[in-house]
């Protein structure tokens, strides 16, 4: 890539619209529902927002939004697990901005620093590892959050620090594997989802290998895609080549950046320094085998949750269970009572309007509010709830 505007130039977007309904036009010629495509990412998500490009789709191409980011499956006993260690003596908790206003169920991490707690924003692990060299007397903690997209970043940054030998840094560990998460939306009886827009971040890591299941075992096309608008563009044309001949694969239109075998050197970081594991309990997608990673017995001195000997969370159901609903595509962020009224960017009620990938902070941005307002219909939400 030489030029962005590349990837958004107005001629190539437009040939790529008359295709897309071309290739709609024929594949509703033998269904009568709209075909739904869930774009999994919320990098795709504000793309879509951000360029208007759902308003240059076919009526029958009804685009469903899903997860999002790693911050808006995170549960709020999570939350209150990191204040509880961070309200220890001499401790330093370390984070990414995105955590910081997601609510727990008493306090934010952001609402916890006001209350005293050394809690502070940092744009990557190392950045915690080199506050924890310029500060022995303290124990410096990484909450460390992400899909496979940040998991090498925190590996490599525990591996350096046990090479350096320093003793005052763990991580408080709360990745996701995004398998388990598609595969939990896949089992939702209520979806009528014909394909997926894959995160390519993931895949620049990983390879086309978590998403085989999804071609193999659901029989769902679906698309390695980039975050640029033509991107999006083009990886909907393939899904919907695919469906229209009655093919079921993996592909990848991010050709530029993702590789099949993803990201080897990466991968043995995480390889080593974690293991996959089922021990949490995530919004929408719950308790999953495999759903989530802790660090392998070998890096256990890295480990927070046995450094600060934590109890294990109490699971708390969600306060707006119309969170879960959103975040599984069910229901649409408009669709919430709540949405731009009690929940707004400022003062969020979840994760989905907190995160600046999730659903609900994307159409609040981008969306007419008033014209979404008219929509709301009471009840679809009871069918849901």
């Amino acid at each position: 890539m030489q030029f962005i505007d590349e990837f958004r130039d107005p001629q190539l977007a437009n040939a790529l619209v008359v295709r897309l309904a071309q290739l709609a036009e024929q594949c509703m010629q033998e269904r009568d529902t709209p075909i739904q495509i869930m774009e999994f990412c919320g990098g795709h998500t504000h793309t879509i927002f951000r360029f208007g490009l759902e308003q240059l789709l076919p009526a029958s191409i009804e685009l469903v939004h899903g997860p999002g980011c790693p911050v808006c499956v995170l549960p709020r006993q999570q939350v209150d697990q990191c204040i509880a260690i961070a309200q220890q003596p001499n401790v330093i908790m370390t984070t990414f901005g995105d955590a910081m206003r997601v609510p727990g169920s008493k306090l934010s991490l952001l609402e916890a620093k006001a209350s005293g707690c050394d809690i502070r924003m940092v744009y990557s692990p190392l950045d915690a590892l080199e506050l924890a060299k310029q500060s022995p007397q303290h124990e410096v903690v990484f909450f460390a959050l992400g899909f496979e997209t940040t998991m090498p970043s925190t590996a490599l940054t525990v591996l350096q620090a046990q090479a350096e030998g320093v003793q005052n840094f763990s991580l408080f560990c709360n990745h996701i594997t995004t398998a388990p998460t598609l595969q939990s939306i896949l089992e939702e009886p209520d979806h009528r989802l014909d394909g997926f827009i894959a995160p390519g971040h993931v895949s620049m890591v990983m390879g086309d290998a978590p998403f085989q299941f999804v071609a193999q075992q659901y029989q769902r096309p679906i698309i390695i895609t980039g975050f640029e608008p033509l991107d999006i563009l083009q990886a909907l044309v393939m899904l919907l080549e695919q469906l229209c001949n009655g093919r079921s694969e993996v592909e990848n239109q991010y050709q530029r950046i993702v590789k099949q075998q993803g990201n080897p050197p990466g991968l043995a970081a995480m390889q080593k320094v974690f293991e996959l594991s089922n021990d949490k309990v995530w919004q929408a997608v719950g308790s999953m085998e495999n759903s989530t990673v802790r660090m392998s017995s070998e890096f256990s001195a890295f480990d927070a949750e046995q450094k600060f000997s934590l109890c294990p969370p109490i699971v708390l159901a969600e306060e707006n269970p119309l969170c879960e609903q959103v975040l599984k595509g069910l229901v649409k962020p408009w669709q919430c009572p709540m949405f731009g009224k009690a929940c707004t960017p400022q003062q969020p009620q979840g994760a989905l309007m907190v995160s600046s990938e999730g659903v609900c902070a994307a159409y609040y941005q981008y969306a007419d509010h008033s014209a979404l307002s008219t929509q709301y219909d009471e009840s679809v939400l009871a069918r849901q709830l």
